[in-house]
Protein backbone atom coordinates (compact mmCIF):
# COMPACT_ATOMS: atom_id res chain seq x y z
CA UNK A 1 0.00 0.00 0.00
CA UNK A 2 1.32 3.11 -0.84
CA UNK A 3 1.54 5.68 1.84
CA UNK A 4 -0.74 9.49 1.58
CA UNK A 5 1.51 12.33 1.87
CA UNK A 6 0.13 14.24 5.15
CA UNK A 7 -1.62 17.17 4.40
CA UNK A 8 0.66 20.07 5.59
CA UNK A 9 -0.91 22.41 8.46
CA UNK A 10 -1.34 25.94 8.60
CA UNK A 11 0.48 27.86 10.70
CA UNK A 12 -1.26 28.48 14.31
CA UNK A 13 -3.47 25.71 13.33
CA UNK A 14 -3.72 23.42 16.58
CA UNK A 15 -4.60 27.40 18.72
CA UNK A 16 -7.17 26.89 20.57
CA UNK A 17 -9.20 30.41 19.89
CA UNK A 18 -10.51 30.71 15.88
CA UNK A 19 -8.68 34.03 15.15
CA UNK A 20 -5.13 32.86 16.20
CA UNK A 21 -5.73 30.41 13.65
CA UNK A 22 -6.73 33.00 11.27
CA UNK A 23 -4.22 35.20 11.85
CA UNK A 24 -1.65 33.77 9.56
CA UNK A 25 -3.84 33.98 6.27
CA UNK A 26 -4.81 37.30 7.83
CA UNK A 27 -1.16 38.54 7.58
CA UNK A 28 -0.05 37.00 4.38
CA UNK A 29 -3.35 38.41 2.65
CA UNK A 30 -2.37 42.20 3.93
CA UNK A 31 1.46 41.66 2.67
CA UNK A 32 0.26 40.34 -0.87
CA UNK A 33 -2.00 42.84 -1.27
CA UNK A 34 0.18 45.53 -0.15
CA UNK A 35 3.15 44.62 -1.59
CA UNK A 36 2.15 43.75 -4.78
CA UNK A 37 0.80 47.06 -6.21
CA UNK A 38 3.78 48.68 -4.57
CA UNK A 39 6.77 47.04 -5.89
CA UNK A 40 5.32 47.15 -9.75
CA UNK A 41 4.63 50.88 -9.12
CA UNK A 42 8.34 51.47 -7.03
CA UNK A 43 10.05 49.12 -9.75
CA UNK A 44 8.55 50.62 -12.75
CA UNK A 45 8.38 54.42 -12.08
CA UNK A 46 10.95 54.97 -9.65
CA UNK A 47 13.61 52.35 -10.58
CA UNK A 48 12.43 52.59 -14.26
CA UNK A 49 12.33 48.73 -15.16
CA UNK A 50 10.44 47.38 -17.95
CA UNK A 51 6.19 47.65 -16.62
CA UNK A 52 5.84 43.45 -17.58
CA UNK A 53 9.52 42.72 -16.23
CA UNK A 54 8.12 44.86 -12.68
CA UNK A 55 5.22 42.96 -12.85
CA UNK A 56 6.52 39.26 -13.01
CA UNK A 57 8.80 40.26 -10.56
CA UNK A 58 6.12 41.53 -8.12
CA UNK A 59 3.98 38.50 -9.00
CA UNK A 60 6.67 36.33 -7.92
CA UNK A 61 8.07 38.45 -4.78
CA UNK A 62 4.72 38.60 -2.90
CA UNK A 63 2.01 36.04 -4.28
CA UNK A 64 4.06 33.41 -2.67
CA UNK A 65 3.60 35.18 0.83
CA UNK A 66 -0.05 33.30 1.15
CA UNK A 67 1.66 30.19 0.77
CA UNK A 68 3.78 30.55 3.14
CA UNK A 69 1.15 30.27 5.80
CA UNK A 70 1.07 26.45 4.89
CA UNK A 71 4.63 25.47 2.99
CA UNK A 72 6.66 28.50 4.13
CA UNK A 73 9.89 26.73 2.96
CA UNK A 74 8.71 26.23 -0.79
CA UNK A 75 7.42 29.48 -0.35
CA UNK A 76 11.33 30.81 0.23
CA UNK A 77 12.09 29.27 -2.78
CA UNK A 78 10.19 31.27 -4.99
CA UNK A 79 10.52 35.02 -3.57
CA UNK A 80 14.59 34.45 -2.53
CA UNK A 81 15.32 33.39 -6.32
CA UNK A 82 13.01 36.42 -7.56
CA UNK A 83 14.61 38.96 -4.91
CA UNK A 84 17.98 38.15 -6.17
CA UNK A 85 16.88 37.91 -9.62
CA UNK A 86 15.40 41.37 -9.25
CA UNK A 87 18.46 42.88 -7.96
CA UNK A 88 20.41 41.32 -11.16
CA UNK A 89 17.82 43.04 -13.04
CA UNK A 90 17.86 46.63 -11.59
CA UNK A 91 21.60 46.48 -12.84
CA UNK A 92 20.30 46.79 -16.42
CA UNK A 93 18.85 50.08 -15.77
CA UNK A 94 19.60 53.45 -14.60
CA UNK A 95 18.63 54.48 -11.92
CA UNK A 96 19.18 57.65 -9.41
CA UNK A 97 21.66 56.97 -6.47
CA UNK A 98 19.58 57.59 -3.57
CA UNK A 99 17.65 54.40 -4.51
CA UNK A 100 18.23 51.32 -2.15
CA UNK A 101 20.48 48.07 -4.30
CA UNK A 102 19.60 45.55 -4.39
CA UNK A 103 16.98 45.11 -2.25
CA UNK A 104 14.09 47.89 -2.44
CA UNK A 105 12.22 48.24 1.24
CA UNK A 106 9.09 46.54 0.16
CA UNK A 107 11.33 43.53 -0.90
CA UNK A 108 12.38 43.55 2.55
CA UNK A 109 9.22 43.66 4.51
CA UNK A 110 8.40 40.45 2.63
CA UNK A 111 11.27 38.77 3.25
CA UNK A 112 10.97 39.44 7.01
CA UNK A 113 7.22 38.34 6.82
CA UNK A 114 8.88 35.04 4.99
CA UNK A 115 11.31 34.55 7.75
CA UNK A 116 9.01 35.15 10.35
CA UNK A 117 6.61 32.29 8.84
CA UNK A 118 10.10 30.20 8.15
CA UNK A 119 11.10 30.34 12.15
CA UNK A 120 7.61 29.19 13.39
CA UNK A 121 7.53 26.28 11.30
CA UNK A 122 11.14 24.70 10.72
CA UNK A 123 13.80 23.20 12.48
CA UNK A 124 16.86 25.33 13.98
CA UNK A 125 18.74 23.29 11.09
CA UNK A 126 17.06 24.90 8.26
CA UNK A 127 16.72 28.21 10.01
CA UNK A 128 20.31 28.18 10.20
CA UNK A 129 20.99 27.65 5.79
CA UNK A 130 18.55 29.94 5.49
CA UNK A 131 20.17 32.44 6.76
CA UNK A 132 23.78 31.49 5.27
CA UNK A 133 22.34 31.43 1.71
CA UNK A 134 21.05 35.02 2.62
CA UNK A 135 24.13 36.38 4.13
CA UNK A 136 25.28 34.61 1.19
CA UNK A 137 23.77 36.29 -1.30
CA UNK A 138 24.21 39.62 0.19
CA UNK A 139 27.62 39.70 0.56
CA UNK A 140 28.15 38.06 -2.84
CA UNK A 141 25.91 40.96 -4.66
CA UNK A 142 28.08 43.60 -2.49
CA UNK A 143 30.72 43.27 -4.86
CA UNK A 144 28.15 44.29 -8.05
CA UNK A 145 27.05 47.60 -6.66
CA UNK A 146 26.63 50.66 -8.65
CA UNK A 147 29.15 53.41 -7.79
CA UNK A 148 27.59 55.66 -5.71
CA UNK A 149 24.23 53.72 -4.75
CA UNK A 150 23.18 52.64 -1.45
CA UNK A 151 23.24 48.85 -0.95
CA UNK A 152 21.33 47.68 1.97
CA UNK A 153 22.75 43.65 2.20
CA UNK A 154 23.71 44.12 5.39
CA UNK A 155 19.95 45.30 6.65
CA UNK A 156 18.75 42.46 4.85
CA UNK A 157 20.73 39.87 6.66
CA UNK A 158 20.68 41.30 10.26
CA UNK A 159 16.53 41.66 10.15
CA UNK A 160 16.41 37.94 8.55
CA UNK A 161 18.73 36.71 11.11
CA UNK A 162 16.75 38.09 14.26
CA UNK A 163 13.59 37.38 13.05
CA UNK A 164 14.59 33.95 12.22
CA UNK A 165 15.97 33.88 15.47
CA UNK A 166 12.81 35.02 17.37
CA UNK A 167 10.15 33.12 15.29
CA UNK A 168 12.52 29.89 16.24
CA UNK A 169 11.95 30.90 19.95
CA UNK A 170 8.42 31.67 20.09
CA UNK A 171 8.33 28.10 18.38
CA UNK A 172 10.34 26.12 20.58
CA UNK A 173 8.88 27.59 23.40
CA UNK A 174 5.49 26.42 22.27
CA UNK A 175 6.54 22.82 21.85
CA UNK A 176 8.00 22.76 25.08
CA UNK A 177 4.40 24.17 26.42
CA UNK A 178 2.38 21.31 24.22
CA UNK A 179 4.67 18.62 25.26
CA UNK A 180 4.64 19.59 29.07
CA UNK A 181 0.90 19.47 28.63
CA UNK A 182 1.17 16.59 27.24
CA UNK A 183 3.19 15.29 29.86
CA UNK A 184 0.69 16.17 32.52
CA UNK A 185 -2.33 14.34 30.85
CA UNK A 186 0.08 11.12 30.79
CA UNK A 187 0.51 11.63 34.18
CA UNK A 188 -3.06 12.23 35.08
CA UNK A 189 -3.75 9.10 32.96
CA UNK A 190 -1.29 7.08 35.34
CA UNK A 191 -2.69 8.40 38.41
CA UNK A 192 -6.63 7.29 37.67
CA UNK A 193 -4.99 4.19 36.07
CA UNK A 194 -3.36 3.38 39.06
CA UNK A 195 -6.48 4.60 41.54
CA UNK A 196 -8.34 2.42 39.33
CA UNK A 197 -6.21 -0.79 40.09
CA UNK A 198 -6.08 0.11 43.70
CA UNK A 199 -10.28 -0.48 43.59
CA UNK A 200 -9.11 -3.60 41.79
CA UNK A 201 -7.08 -4.82 44.19
CA UNK A 202 -9.31 -3.55 47.64
CA UNK A 203 -12.51 -5.56 45.42
CA UNK A 204 -10.55 -8.82 45.17
CA UNK A 205 -9.40 -8.59 49.42
CA UNK A 206 -13.15 -8.54 50.09
CA UNK A 207 -14.37 -11.33 47.79
CA UNK A 208 -11.39 -12.99 49.29
CA UNK A 209 -12.58 -12.61 53.02
CA UNK A 210 -15.88 -12.62 52.21
CA UNK A 211 -16.33 -15.45 49.69
CA UNK A 212 -13.59 -17.75 50.18
CA UNK A 213 -13.94 -17.81 53.88
CA UNK A 214 -17.22 -19.17 53.34
CA UNK A 215 -17.02 -21.77 51.12
CA UNK A 216 -13.59 -23.19 52.84
CA UNK A 217 -16.10 -23.38 55.88
CA UNK A 218 -18.83 -25.48 53.52
CA UNK A 219 -15.74 -27.14 52.14
CA UNK A 220 -14.44 -28.30 55.79
CA UNK A 221 -17.55 -28.97 57.39
CA UNK A 222 -19.18 -31.57 53.79
CA UNK A 223 -15.44 -33.14 54.46
CA UNK A 224 -15.58 -33.56 57.80
CA UNK A 225 -19.30 -34.33 58.44
CA UNK A 226 -18.87 -38.72 58.31
CA UNK A 227 -16.73 -38.03 61.21
CA UNK A 228 -18.40 -35.81 63.28
CA UNK A 229 -21.34 -37.15 63.22
CA UNK A 230 -22.47 -40.40 63.77
CA UNK A 231 -24.06 -42.90 61.74
CA UNK A 232 -24.07 -41.16 58.18
CA UNK A 233 -25.43 -43.29 56.22
CA UNK A 234 -23.46 -44.01 52.29
CA UNK A 235 -25.65 -42.34 50.45
CA UNK A 236 -25.64 -38.96 53.01
CA UNK A 237 -21.90 -39.80 52.74
CA UNK A 238 -21.92 -39.54 49.04
CA UNK A 239 -23.71 -36.33 48.83
CA UNK A 240 -21.00 -34.63 51.54
CA UNK A 241 -18.40 -35.79 49.44
CA UNK A 242 -20.18 -34.23 46.16
CA UNK A 243 -20.60 -31.16 47.97
CA UNK A 244 -16.85 -30.80 49.38
CA UNK A 245 -15.62 -31.50 45.87
CA UNK A 246 -17.92 -28.74 44.11
CA UNK A 247 -17.26 -26.09 46.70
CA UNK A 248 -13.21 -27.00 45.67
CA UNK A 249 -13.40 -26.49 42.81
CA UNK A 250 -15.48 -23.03 42.92
CA UNK A 251 -12.78 -21.78 45.57
CA UNK A 252 -10.27 -22.65 43.07
CA UNK A 253 -11.82 -20.98 40.41
CA UNK A 254 -12.60 -17.59 42.45
CA UNK A 255 -9.25 -17.89 43.50
CA UNK A 256 -7.71 -17.87 39.70
CA UNK A 257 -10.32 -15.24 38.98
CA UNK A 258 -9.01 -12.95 42.05
CA UNK A 259 -5.78 -13.27 40.64
CA UNK A 260 -6.67 -11.69 37.29
CA UNK A 261 -8.38 -8.91 38.95
CA UNK A 262 -5.15 -8.27 41.35
CA UNK A 263 -2.54 -8.47 38.62
CA UNK A 264 -3.61 -6.19 36.01
CA UNK A 265 -0.33 -8.24 33.84
CA UNK A 266 -2.25 -11.34 34.04
CA UNK A 267 -3.95 -11.50 30.33
CA UNK A 268 -6.36 -14.50 31.69
CA UNK A 269 -6.45 -17.63 34.25
CA UNK A 270 -3.40 -19.60 34.13
CA UNK A 271 -5.09 -23.16 34.92
CA UNK A 272 -6.36 -25.18 32.25
CA UNK A 273 -9.86 -23.74 31.59
CA UNK A 274 -13.09 -25.83 31.23
CA UNK A 275 -14.79 -27.15 27.85
CA UNK A 276 -17.32 -29.30 26.41
CA UNK A 277 -15.87 -32.30 27.69
CA UNK A 278 -16.59 -31.27 31.26
CA UNK A 279 -19.79 -30.72 30.78
CA UNK A 280 -20.46 -33.99 31.68
CA UNK A 281 -19.37 -33.78 35.01
CA UNK A 282 -21.37 -30.57 35.49
CA UNK A 283 -24.55 -32.24 34.59
CA UNK A 284 -23.40 -34.75 37.15
CA UNK A 285 -23.46 -32.29 40.04
CA UNK A 286 -26.49 -31.00 39.04
CA UNK A 287 -28.30 -34.39 39.21
CA UNK A 288 -26.88 -35.32 42.62
CA UNK A 289 -28.09 -32.07 43.71
CA UNK A 290 -31.84 -32.64 42.82
CA UNK A 291 -32.26 -31.25 39.24
CA UNK A 292 -33.69 -34.18 37.08
CA UNK A 293 -31.32 -32.97 33.59
CA UNK A 294 -30.99 -34.96 30.49
CA UNK A 295 -27.85 -34.19 27.95
CA UNK A 296 -27.53 -34.64 24.84
CA UNK A 297 -23.50 -34.41 24.22
CA UNK A 298 -21.34 -33.35 21.33
CA UNK A 299 -17.80 -34.78 20.08
CA UNK A 300 -17.23 -32.07 18.17
CA UNK A 301 -13.56 -30.31 18.44
CA UNK A 302 -13.82 -26.75 19.49
CA UNK A 303 -11.47 -23.19 20.09
CA UNK A 304 -10.80 -22.79 23.91
CA UNK A 305 -12.76 -20.03 23.88
CA UNK A 306 -16.05 -21.31 22.38
CA UNK A 307 -15.90 -24.71 24.55
CA UNK A 308 -15.60 -22.20 27.81
CA UNK A 309 -17.94 -20.23 26.27
CA UNK A 310 -20.37 -23.13 25.74
CA UNK A 311 -19.47 -23.86 29.19
CA UNK A 312 -20.25 -21.01 31.39
CA UNK A 313 -23.64 -20.73 29.39
CA UNK A 314 -24.79 -24.57 30.61
CA UNK A 315 -23.26 -23.72 33.76
CA UNK A 316 -25.08 -20.39 34.07
CA UNK A 317 -28.23 -21.46 33.38
CA UNK A 318 -28.41 -24.70 35.40
CA UNK A 319 -27.48 -22.51 38.49
CA UNK A 320 -30.54 -20.27 37.33
CA UNK A 321 -32.71 -23.42 37.55
CA UNK A 322 -31.70 -24.30 40.89
CA UNK A 323 -32.49 -20.78 42.03
CA UNK A 324 -35.78 -20.10 40.14
CA UNK A 325 -37.12 -23.44 39.44
CA UNK A 326 -35.61 -25.82 41.72
CA UNK A 327 -36.41 -29.59 40.68
CA UNK A 328 -37.45 -28.86 37.19
CA UNK A 329 -37.12 -31.23 34.32
CA UNK A 330 -34.00 -29.93 32.09
CA UNK A 331 -32.57 -30.78 29.00
CA UNK A 332 -29.10 -29.45 27.73
CA UNK A 333 -28.00 -30.57 24.55
CA UNK A 334 -24.91 -29.64 22.11
CA UNK A 335 -24.87 -30.19 18.91
CA UNK A 336 -23.34 -28.63 15.22
CA UNK A 337 -25.15 -26.97 13.44
CA UNK A 338 -22.96 -26.41 10.27
CA UNK A 339 -20.41 -23.82 10.92
CA UNK A 340 -21.84 -23.29 14.25
CA UNK A 341 -22.58 -25.15 17.40
CA UNK A 342 -25.57 -24.92 19.00
CA UNK A 343 -26.02 -24.46 23.28
CA UNK A 344 -29.92 -25.57 24.09
CA UNK A 345 -30.52 -25.30 28.04
CA UNK A 346 -34.41 -25.82 28.95
CA UNK A 347 -35.89 -26.05 31.46
CA UNK A 348 -39.60 -26.86 32.29
CA UNK A 349 -41.72 -25.36 35.12
CA UNK A 350 -40.98 -26.49 38.89
CA UNK A 351 -43.00 -29.50 40.30
CA UNK A 352 -43.87 -27.06 43.45
CA UNK A 353 -44.15 -23.40 43.76
CA UNK A 354 -41.09 -22.89 45.82
CA UNK A 355 -42.11 -21.20 48.85
CA UNK A 356 -39.09 -18.67 49.24
CA UNK A 357 -36.42 -17.78 46.01
CA UNK A 358 -33.29 -19.44 47.27
CA UNK A 359 -31.26 -16.42 46.67
CA UNK A 360 -32.74 -12.78 47.62
CA UNK A 361 -32.13 -9.73 45.46
CA UNK A 362 -30.89 -10.93 42.30
CA UNK A 363 -28.80 -8.60 40.79
CA UNK A 364 -29.59 -10.11 37.05
CA UNK A 365 -25.62 -10.38 36.12
CA UNK A 366 -25.96 -14.05 35.21
CA UNK A 367 -27.69 -13.28 31.23
CA UNK A 368 -25.69 -9.84 31.17
CA UNK A 369 -22.62 -12.19 31.62
CA UNK A 370 -23.43 -15.05 29.25
CA UNK A 371 -24.83 -11.96 26.57
CA UNK A 372 -21.41 -10.43 26.66
CA UNK A 373 -18.96 -14.15 26.52
CA UNK A 374 -21.71 -15.31 23.67
CA UNK A 375 -21.11 -11.94 22.08
CA UNK A 376 -16.70 -11.58 22.65
CA UNK A 377 -16.85 -15.44 20.53
CA UNK A 378 -19.20 -14.10 17.77
CA UNK A 379 -22.15 -15.47 18.41
CA UNK A 380 -25.85 -14.59 19.21
CA UNK A 381 -27.58 -15.48 22.39
CA UNK A 382 -31.42 -15.78 22.57
CA UNK A 383 -33.14 -16.52 26.08
CA UNK A 384 -36.51 -15.79 27.39
CA UNK A 385 -39.70 -17.76 29.40
CA UNK A 386 -41.74 -20.73 27.88
CA UNK A 387 -45.93 -20.81 27.86
CA UNK A 388 -45.50 -23.52 30.05
CA UNK A 389 -44.11 -21.86 32.83
CA UNK A 390 -40.35 -22.98 31.91
CA UNK A 391 -37.14 -21.27 30.45
CA UNK A 392 -34.87 -21.22 27.11
CA UNK A 393 -31.59 -20.27 27.00
CA UNK A 394 -30.09 -21.08 23.59
CA UNK A 395 -26.96 -19.95 21.95
CA UNK A 396 -24.98 -20.22 18.61
CA UNK A 397 -21.17 -20.04 18.63
CA UNK A 398 -19.21 -20.46 15.40
CA UNK A 399 -16.65 -23.32 15.38
CA UNK A 400 -13.42 -21.24 15.07
CA UNK A 401 -14.39 -18.43 17.92
CA UNK A 402 -12.13 -15.27 19.14
CA UNK A 403 -10.14 -15.54 21.69
CA UNK A 404 -10.80 -13.16 25.15
CA UNK A 405 -9.19 -12.54 28.12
Amino acid sequence: MTSVEERPRALLAGASRRWVRLLPWGVAFVLSVALLPTTIQVLSVDYGLNHGIASGLAVAQAAPLLLAVVRPLHAWYVIFAADVAGALVLLTVDFEERLLWPFPPMEIVGYVGLCLALGLREPRRTLLLVWLVTAGAGVGLEFAVPNGTNGNSVLLTVLSGVTLVLAGALRERYEAQRRLAEQETISEAERERRTLLEERARIARELHDVVAHHMSVITVQADTAAYRLEGVPPNVQEEFTSIAATSRESLGEMRRLLGVLRNEEAHGELAPQPGLKRIGQLVEAMVRAGVPVEFTPCDTDVSETVGLTGYRIIQEALANVVRHAPGAPTQVSVSENGEQLSVLVVNGPPPEPPTAPLEKGGTGHGLVGMRERVRLAGGTLDTGPLPDGGFRVAAQLPLTGRNFT
